[in-house]
């Protein structure tokens, strides 16, 4: 395959530049590659990604063009956001996904470059913030924010989850600036790091905060929910390549829609596949993708989220990664609005479903739902042997977390989950009578 000389910019630099954009085959006008970049291990994009890819919707929905081009889909996997901005202000990618805050920095990147992105779509969010999560060691002894003052803190700089970081210390009356030491480092590296000991918090997106959890290496000290804050990932393409090839795109989000779809279909086999393509537990998986997980997934680009998107900003200049971003030129629904046609604005007006305690039994291809928390444990005390997961939302911040993995309180004949022992404590406190239990404790009381 010949390629055309393309001027790397500093930025692009940073990245291997890998793959091809638009068409494939030098002198053949009928065969295009179109390039897709996602982040299989960043599992609230797989309705643009990971899940998309296996189940084959895109390729699919190309073939159906019929307009005598013969398509090929170059799927490259990122560990984060910053390398598929690299790659699509150099020309090389034509449709990524990633989470907001990077999504930002790849509408300051493409117009400083002079290869404008625009934001066409929406894969995961949380309208309160709970996709980022600040953990420690499971025997650490911090026990809220306030302890991390003077504590060395690894994130991903210009991630979502370095902006939750930011905003809780700031809210917690802590310069984040001076009043820790911030690593950055990648979120495995961190994740290391953190089993090392050779940081003392590790502030991340999904889904490592609940990868760490499940395998008890790492405990929450703070839900990104509790800011009360929308979060979310979504979908990034090139104006230029939106411009010249829009029918493309619009297969794309059509089959983004028809994953989505599928995911809310069958939330089980879903997190299966997904766990079988990255290789994270089935159980992990299903904590944030599931019928009552962490994330909600709609393609609609819902004003909540655009309107949470501008507060960003401010993050990200006060770090210096960005100048002011123009996010209503950055926002685009016209691909995904004639994609989806009649259902969008249906899809823009529905709301997240309620949060509830969920148990996944061995062998089991559904999950079971139960009205209380309480009622779940009960159940979970009569079959602990057949459990593969249980799943319970926080009292306070509705946020799902893994039930042996939460901090119980008992207040009367109630049973509450809290993801960090610091939301257990302030509920604990104003409520007279209230106490912090152990989980097997709860599954006696419960039982």
């Amino acid at each position: 395959m010949k390629r055309s000389a393309v001027a790397v910019t500093a930025v692009a630099l940073l990245f291997p530049l890998a793959g091809c954009g638009g068409d494939a085959e030098a002198g053949d006008a009928s065969t295009v590659t179109v390039t897709v970049g996602y982040q299989s291990k960043t599992i609230n994009t797989v309705t643009a990604g990971t899940l998309l890819r296996s189940l084959g919707y895109f390729e699919k929905q190309l073939n159906a063009l019929g307009d005598g081009v013969t398509y090929k889909v170059d799927w490259q996997d990122y560990a984060t956001g910053a390398p598929i901005t690299a790659q699509m202000t150099a020309g090389k990618i034509d449709i990524g996904s990633m989470g907001d805050f990077p999504l930002l920095i790849n509408a300051a990147r493409g117009k400083q470059l002079g290869r404008p992105t625009r934001l066409v779509s929406v894969t995961g969010y949380n309208l309160r913030g709970g996709l980022n999560t600040i953990v420690t060691a499971p025997d650490s002894k911090l026990a809220s924010l306030k302890d991390l003052r003077g504590r060395k803190v690894s994130t991903s700089i210009g991630s979502a989850a370095d902006g939750t970081l930011v905003r809780a210390l700031q809210r917690a009356g802590i310069d984040p600036d001076k009043g820790i030491e911030k690593l950055n480092q990648q979120p495995a590296v961190g994740a290391s790091a953190l089993s090392a000991g050779s940081t003392d918090a590790l502030s991340q997106f999904v889904a490592w905060p609940g990868l760490l959890a499940f395998q008890g290496k790492a405990k929450a000290l703070y839900d990104g929910a509790e800011l009360n804050l929308p979060t979310f990932h979504g979908v990034t393409a090139r104006e230029d390549f939106a411009q010249k090839r829009p029918a493309v795109l619009e297969a794309f989000l059509k089959a983004q829609s028809q994953a989505t779809d599928y995911l809310h279909d069958h939330p089980v086999t879903a997190a299966e596949k997904v766990a079988k393509a990255t290789a994270l537990p089935a159980e992990v998986v299903y904590l944030y993708n599931g019928a009552h997980g962490i994330a909600t997934f709609d393609p609609a680009i819902k004003p909540k989220l655009v309107s949470a998107l501008k507060k960003d900003v401010s993050i990200l200049k006060s770090a210096k990664l960005t100048g002011d971003v123009d996010v209503a030129s950055f926002v685009d629904d016209r691909y995904v609005r004639k994609a989806l046609g009649p259902d969008y604005a249906e899809r823009l007006a529905s709301a997240p479903a309620p949060a509830a305690s969920e148990v996944w039994a061995k062998g089991a291809s559904e999950t079971r739902a139960f009205k209380t928390p309480a009622e779940l444990l009960a159940y979970v005390a009569k079959h602990k042997d057949g459990i593969r997961a249980a799943y319970v939302p926080d009292a306070t911040t509705g946020t799902p977390w893994f039930a042996d993995r939460a901090v119980w309180v008992a207040d009367g004949e109630e049973l509450l989950p809290f993801v960090t022992p610091a939301t257990a404590k302030a509920y604990a406190a104003g409520h007279a009578g209230a106490r912090i239990v152990t989980y097997d404790t709860a599954l006696e009381r419960a039982s």
